[in-house]
C-alpha cells in the first residue's frame, strides 16, 4: 500500500508495509529561503522511488527482528522531506512510541552546532577561526608550551591540536569534572605538533565554549538557541540532561537482555562537555537542520559559512577502515570542522556520526546531489548504522550490500550486555563520533 509520510509511524504499528510516495513530499523550507546550490544536480527519479522504497523494506526488517529499542529516521531531498520513518519505542518498558518529535540525545552531532555558532560570531567580528587559545583563556597549556601558543580555534573545531585521540575521556566518565581536565591538557604528551595530524577530542572540543562566554559575555548554549535553534524552528532542541527529561516525548536509552530492551537512566558524563555532546533533539528538529546545512537556510547559515564548515581539513586516515562499508567506499576522509568530509564512491559526502551510552546518531548529505539522511537511535547494537550506506549505495547506483546484515535470516547482533566489573568503568562513547 502507499502512504503519507505521517502515516508511516501509524502502518508500522500495525504491522503494515507502505511505501513512501514520491509526489507526496513535504516542503520544510519558509517561503524566504531559496536553493544557494545553483549548479545541484539530480538523481534520477526511478532510482530515488526506488531507493526510498527498499529503504523502507530495510526498515520493516529492523523492526520484525527487533534490532533496535527505536528509531527515527528521513531523507531530505532539495529541501523537502521526501522519507520519514519511526521505528519502535521510546520507552520500551511503557511501550511509549517513538515519534518525528521524540527528542534523542545527539551525542558528537553537537560538533556541528558548536562549528556553526562560532562561523557566526566570526561573521560578526567576534572571534576568528585564527583566535589564539592563549590570548582567550588564562587557563589553557599544553605540555610543548610553543606548540599552545600556536594553537587557535580552529584547531580545536578541527580535531587537529595534538593530542592523543579521544584525551581524558575515560576520566571524563569517571567523574572528573570538564573544568578539572583541561587545566591537566599539559600533563599529556602530544603526538605532533598542533596543526600537524589528526586526534578526535571530546573535551579538548569543549573549549570552544570558553572561547565564546570569553568574547561575547554571553553562555555557548544561549547563543546557539538563540542564532540557530530558534530562527530554524528546532522547537525541540535543546542542552543537557534536564531538558532532555523534560520534553514531551524523549526517548530513553536502552541496552539488550535476554528479556527484549531495557531501559536505563541517561549519563551526565558527555553532557558536561556541551559543544562536543550536549544537544538533544527530534527528528523533525533534524530534518530542518539538514535542510541547513545542504544550503535551504541563507538566512541563517550564510552558503559562505558553509563552505568554509564543510572544507577538508586534516587527513583522516584511520576512517577509511573503521568499518566493512568504509573500506568498500572510501577513497578519501579528512576532517573538516564539526564534520567529516569523505569520498564515497567517488563523490563527497558530509558526514558526522555520534555515539554516548545508550544512543547512536547519524547524519550525512551529498551536496552535488543535495540528498542528505538523518538517523536516530535510543539502543546499544550495530545493526542500524548500517542502512545509512545502504541508502546512500542506492541513490548513487552503486551495488547493494547488506551493510546492516538486515536481510540474512541470521538473528540480529543483539546480546545481553557484560556485568560491570567492580572499579570499572562502562565506556559511554567510541572514537567514530
Amino acid at each position: 500500500m502507499q502512504c503519507h509520510k505521517f502515516f508511516l509511524l501509524i502502518a508500522g504499528a500495525l504491522g503494515l508495509t507502505c511505501t513512501p510516495v514520491w509526489a507526496s513530499v513535504v516542503d520544510a523550507t519558509p517561503q524566504a529561503a531559496v536553493n544557494v546550490h545553483d549548479a545541484t544536480q539530480l538523481l534520477p527519479p526511478a532510482r530515488v522511488q526506488s531507493t526510498l522504497a527498499d529503504y523502507q523494506h530495510w526498515l520493516d526488517r529492523l523492526a520484525e527482528r527487533n534490532a533496535v529499542a527505536g528509531l527515527a529516521t528521513a531523507v531530505v531531498i532539495d529541501n523537502k522531506v521526501v522519507f520519514e520513518r519511526t521505528v519502535g519505542y521510546a520507552d520500551a518498558a511503557s511501550g511509549e512510541a517513538v515519534t518525528p518529535d521524540t527528542v534523542f540525545r545527539l551525542a558528537s552531532l553537537s560538533k556541528a552546532f558548536a562549528t556553526a555558532i562560532t562561523g557566526l560570531l566570526v561573521d560578526d567580528g567576534k572571534l576568528s577561526w585564527d583566535t589564539k587559545l592563549v590570548d582567550v583563556l588564562p587557563y589553557f597549556k599544553l605540555k610543548d608550551m610553543q606548540s599552545a601558543s600556536e594553537a587557535t580555534v580552529s584547531d580545536i573545531l578541527g580535531q587537529r591540536l595534538g593530542l592523543p585521540p579521544n584525551t581524558y575521556d575515560n576520566m571524563l566518565e569517571g567523574d572528573i569534572p570538564y573544568e578539572e581536565l583541561v587545566r591537566k591538557l599539559d600533563e599529556v604528551d602530544l603526538v605532533c605538533g598542533v596543526g600537524q595530524c589528526y586526534g578526535y577530542q571530546n573535551v579538548a572540543f569543549g573549549m570552544i565554549g570558553d572561547v565564546v562566554l570569553a568574547r561575547t559575555g554571553d553562555f555557548f548554549y544561549r547563543l546557539v538557541d538563540k542564532r540557530i535553534f530558534y530562527p530554524l524552528g528546532m522547537t525541540t532542541a535543546s542542552y543537557g540532561r534536564a531538558a532532555l527529561e523534560s520534553s514531551q516525548s524523549w526517548a530513553r536509552p536502552h541496552s539488550a537482555s535476554s528479556h527484549g530492551w531495557v531501559p536505563f537512566e541517561p549519563s551526565e558524563t558527555y553532557y558536561r562537555v556541551a559543544p562536543a555532546a550536549g544537544v538533544n533533539a527530534s527528528l523533525h528538529d533534524m530534518e530542518k537542520w539538514l535542510i541547513a546545512q545542504m544550503g535551504g537556510r541563507p538566512d541563517v547559515l550564510p552558503t559562505s559559512l558553509l563552505d568554509v564548515l564543510h572544507a577538508p581539513g586534516i587527513t583522516t586516515p584511520s576512517e577509511l577502515h573503521a568499518t566493512p562499508w568504509r573500506r568498500a567506499r572510501l577513497t578519501d576522509a579528512h576532517y573538516a570542522l564539526g564534520w567529516r568530509v569523505y569520498e564515497y564512491g567517488g563523490e563527497t559526502l558530509i558526514f558526522h556520526a555520534g555515539a554516548v551510552a545508550g544512543y547512536r546518531t547519524m547524519i550525512g548529505f551529498f551536496p552535488k546531489y543535495h540528498v542528505g539522511v538523518v538517523t536516530l537511535w535510543n539502543s546499544t547494537g550495530p545493526t542500524p548504522s548500517g542502512l545509512m550506506p545502504m541508502v546512500f549505495d542506492g541513490m548513487l547506483g552503486l551495488p547493494h550490500v547488506d551493510w546492516a546484515g538486515i536481510e540474512s535470516d541470521a538473528p540480529p547482533r543483539t546480546v545481553a550486555p557484560k556485568k560491570k566489573r567492580k572499579g570499572k568503568t562502562r565506556r559511554q562513547t567510541d572514537n567514530q563520533n
